[in-house]
C-alpha cells in the first residue's frame, strides 16, 4: 500500500469514527474494517462520475450493511458528490441532515439505494444487474456496448444470514449475472458476539452451490489482493462473484478491534484519539482531511469523469450509426408519455361479460406491453394464476436477457427487493406479482419501495375469501389494512374492468409512488356506473340515490361493490334510498379537495355502511360513530367462494339488515 493510499484509507476511517462520536450514535465497526476494500473499489475499479451522479452507464454501488453509513458518506464527501461538506458529516444522524443514520436514496446524492434492513441491498443489487443485462440486450450492437457496467454490493455477516440474500443469490446464479459482484466483509462478529453462536456455514460453498464464482482475500487491508480479486471477478462473464474479504471489525482501535462492542456504539473520545494515533493521524484533529488526500480523491474523480466523456462519444457514434435506436432510447430513458398511445391498442374497451379482475389485468398488461416497450416483470412462480405473462415477449433467462417475462421462482421477498433494484436502475417500468396473502412475504421490500418513492407496481391477486377452497392460509384478511397503513404507497382494489384498467393507468403514470393493484380470483360483473375518472380520484358515486340527500351511504371496494348495488336495489323496495360509493383507493381519495370529498361522502349523511371482505380497521374514518361495517373479524375457511361469502355475511340480506339497524 502506497503512502497516499494508506493515508486516504485511514482518513476514511477517521471521518467515520468522528461522525459516530460526534453524534454519540452509530456503527463505527463496519467502516473501520471495510475502508480499505471500499477505497480500492471506488478509486481503481468502479466507473462513476461525481459530477454526474445520474450517468446511465455508471457502475452501481450499494452498501447493503446500511448501518455502516458513515463509510459511504466519507467516500461521497471525499469524491465531491453533491457538495456533501464536512459540515454535513458533522450533522451525522441529526434531524434534517444529508447524513441520516442509514443511507437514503433520493436524499443524499450518490446513494443508490436505501439500506438498513440487512440483506435488502443484496436483492436490490441483483435487480440492478438484471436491469443492466436486459437493457444491454436491447441496445448493444457490435462495437457499441452502450450499456455495460457492473453492480457492486458490500455487506457483512448479517446480510449473509438474512434469507433474502440466499433467495436473491440463487436467482442471480441461475441467471448467470456475471456483472454482479459482492464484497463480503467477513469479520465473524455480530451484535451478540461471535457469529459462531448462530452462523457456522461456509458462505463461499453456499454461493458456489448457487452458481457463483467465489474468491477469498485473507487480509482486508491488502489493497493489491483486493484489487486482483475484483479484476478476477470482472473476467468471469458467466457467473456472479462473491469476494470474501477477511477483516477485523473496528480495525485500528486498540480497545475495540475485533470485538462486538465496535459494532453499534461510539468508540469513545479517548478511543477515537487512540485510533488516530494508531493510524498515524493527528489525534487532536477531528474531521480533518489533508490537501494531499483531497487531491488524491480529486484525481480519481477526474479520471472517472473521463470514462463518461468516452462513453458520451461512443453514444453519439452509436446514434449516428443506428439512427433508429434514438427513438427507442428515448422511450426507455426519456420523458415521453407512452400512455398517449392507449387508443392505438384499444385499451379502454371493456366486455359486458363478468370476468375476474386478475384476468382483466392480464389483458391490460398485454395491451400496455405494445406501447410501453420497457414494461418488464413477472411473478413468484404464479404467472398463470396472477395473469402477468406478456405473450410473445420471451422469458428473461441466461440464454435470453432480452425476454421481458421474469420468472422469480418461489421467492416473494427477494422478488420485491429485486423489483426495487430494477426500478432504481432506471430505464425500465417494472412490476412484480404474487397472491395477495403472500404480500406478507413482500411487505418489508414494499416498505422500502415507499421510502424510496419508486414506481414499482405490485400485482396482488386472489384478494379475499373469494379464493375459496384453498382455505384461510390463502385468504387475505388483514393485508389491505397493512398496505393502506404504509405512507407513500397507493393501493387499488378495483371492482370491475373499468376500474382495473384505470388502476393500471395510474400505475403506469406514476413516477414516484409504488402501487398495489389488488385483484379478484372470481368473476365480477361490469358495473353500469363504473368510471375511469372516479377511480383515479380514489372514490366516486357509482350508483346514486334519487334523493339529493340519501338516507344512507354504502361504501365498498372490489367484489363487494356489486353486492352494495344489489343491496341498494332491495332497500329501494322498502322506500330506503341509499347512495353507493365505490372506493378503489383510499389513498387517492384522501388527496382530493374537501369539495369533492364532501360531494361523494356528504358530512350531513352520517348513516353509512362499509362493505369489504377484509378487516374493518381502515373504515372508522369513513363510517364514523353512527355507521357500521360488513367486514371480516376472523380468518376465512375452506369452501367454495359463494358458500364463504354467505357464511361470513356478505349477502344482500345482511347488508340490508345492517343498513336498517342504523336508520
Amino acid at each position: 500500500m502506497s503512502n497516499i493510499d494508506e493515508l486516504s484509507v485511514n482518513t476514511i476511517r477517521a471521518l467515520a469514527a468522528d461522525m459516530v462520536q460526534r453524534a454519540n450514535s452509530g456503527h463505527p465497526g463496519l467502516p473501520l474494517g471495510s475502508a480499505a476494500m471500499a477505497y480500492e473499489l471506488w478509486t481503481k475499479h468502479m466507473n462513476h462520475n461525481p459530477a454526474d451522479p445520474e450517468w446511465i452507464n455508471r457502475d452501481r454501488f450499494i452498501l447493503s450493511g446500511g448501518h455502516g453509513s458513515s463509510l459511504i458518506y466519507s467516500l461521497l464527501h471525499l469524491f465531491g458528490y453533491g457538495d456533501l461538506s464536512i459540515d454535513d458529516l458533522k450533522e451525522f444522524r441529526q434531524y434534517g441532515s444529508l447524513t441520516p443514520g442509514h443511507p437514503e436514496y433520493g436524499h443524499t446524492v450518490g446513494v443508490e439505494a436505501t439500506t438498513g434492513p440487512l440483506g435488502a441491498g443484496m436483492a436490490m443489487g441483483v435487480g440492478m444487474a438484471m436491469a443492466e443485462a436486459h437493457l444491454a440486450s436491447v441496445f448493444n450492437k457490435p462495437g457499441y456496448n452502450v450499456i455495460d457496467h457492473y453492480t457492486f454490493v458490500l455487506g457483512g455477516d448479517g446480510c449473509m444470514m438474512e434469507g433474502i440474500s440466499s433467495e436473491a443469490f440463487s436467482l442471480a446464479g441461475t441467471l448467470k449475472l456475471g456483472k454482479f459482484i459482492v464484497l463480503y466483509d467477513s469479520n465473524n462478529i455480530s451484535i451478540e458476539g461471535s457469529t459462531n453462536i448462530a452462523f457456522t456455514e461456509n458462505v463461499r460453498k453456499r454461493c458456489e452451490a448457487f452458481g457463483f464464482q467465489t474468491l477469498l482475500v485473507e487480509d482486508g487491508n491488502d489493497l493489491e489482493s483486493i484489487g486482483k480479486a475484483i479484476e478476477e471477478a470482472k473476467k468471469d462473464t458467466e457467473r456472479p462473484t462473491l469476494i470474501e474479504i477477511k477483516t477485523k471489525i473496528g480495525y485500528g482501535c486498540p480497545a475495540k478491534e475485533g470485538k462486538a462492542s465496535a459494532h453499534g456504539e461510539p468508540l469513545g473520545a479517548d478511543n477515537v484519539k487512540a485510533l488516530k494515533k494508531n493510524l498515524n493521524l493527528d489525534e487532536n484533529k477531528d474531521f480533518y482531511v489533508s490537501d494531499e488526500v483531497y487531491n488524491n480523491f480529486k484525481s480519481y474523480a477526474e479520471k472517472s469523469a473521463k470514462c463518461e466523456d468516452e462513453w458520451n462519444q461512443l453514444l453519439d457514434k452509436y446514434f449516428e450509426t443506428y439512427t433508429d435506436m434514438r427513438e427507442t432510447w428515448d422511450e426507455y430513458f426519456g420523458e415521453n408519455d407512452k400512455l398517449d398511445d392507449l387508443d392505438k391498442v384499444d385499451y379502454w374497451t371493456v366486455s359486458e361479460k363478468p370476468e375476474a379482475t386478475r384476468s382483466i389485468s392480464g389483458k391490460a398488461i398485454n395491451k400496455l406491453k405494445r406501447i410501453i416497450p420497457n414494461l418488464f416483470g413477472g411473478a413468484a412462480d404464479l404467472a398463470p394464476s396472477t395473469k402477468t405473462y406478456m405473450d410473445g415477449e420471451g422469458d428473461f433467462s441466461s440464454d435470453n436477457y432480452k425476454g421481458r417475462n421474469i420468472h422469480f421462482g418461489v421467492r416473494e421477498l427477494a422478488m420485491a427487493g429485486i423489483g426495487n433494484g430494477l426500478a432504481l436502475h432506471g430505464g425500465l417500468k417494472p412490476f412484480v406479482s404474487t397472491f395477495f396473502v403472500f404480500s406478507d412475504y413482500v411487505k418489508p421490500m414494499a416498505r422500502l419501495s415507499a421510502l424510496m418513492h419508486l414506481p414499482l407496481t405490485y400485482v396482488l391477486t386472489h384478494d379475499s375469501i373469494g379464493v375459496g377452497e384453498d382455505g384461510p392460509t390463502h385468504e387475505p384478511i388483514e393485508q389491505l389494512a397493512m398496505f393502506r397503513a404504509m405512507p407513500d404507497f397507493t393501493v387499488f382494489r378495483p371492482a370491475d374492468a373499468t376500474e382495473t384498467l384505470a388502476a393500471w393507468y395510474f400505475a403506469m403514470k406514476s413516477s414516484d409512488t409504488p402501487c398495489a393493484i389488488v385483484l379478484s380470483r372470481q368473476n365480477l360483473p361490469l358495473l353500469k356506473g363504473s368510471d375511469k375518472e372516479g377511480t383515479l380520484r380514489g372514490a366516486y358515486i357509482v350508483d346514486d340515490s334519487a334523493k339529493d340527500i340519501p338516507d344512507a351511504i354504502l361504501v365498498a371496494t372490489g367484489s363487494e361493490v356489486s353486492l352494495a348495488i344489489n343491496a341498494k336495489n332491495e332497500l329501494a323496495k322498502e322506500n330506503i334510498d341509499v347512495r353507493v360509493v365505490s372506493m378503489p383507493s383510499m389513498e387517492e381519495f384522501e388527496k382530493q379537495d374537501d369539495v369533492y370529498k364532501n360531494h361523494v361522502l356528504p358530512k350531513n349523511v352520517t348513516k353509512r355502511v362499509a362493505i369489504e371482505a377484509a378487516s374493518d380497521i381502515c373504515w372508522g374514518k369513513y363510517v364514523g360513530l353512527d355507521g357500521k361495517t360488513v367486514t371480516m373479524s376472523t380468518f376465512g375457511a375452506s369452501a367454495p367462494a359463494d358458500k364463504l361469502f354467505e357464511a361470513f355475511g356478505f349477502t344482500v340480506e345482511n347488508v340490508v339488515d345492517t343498513v336498517k339497524s342504523i336508520l
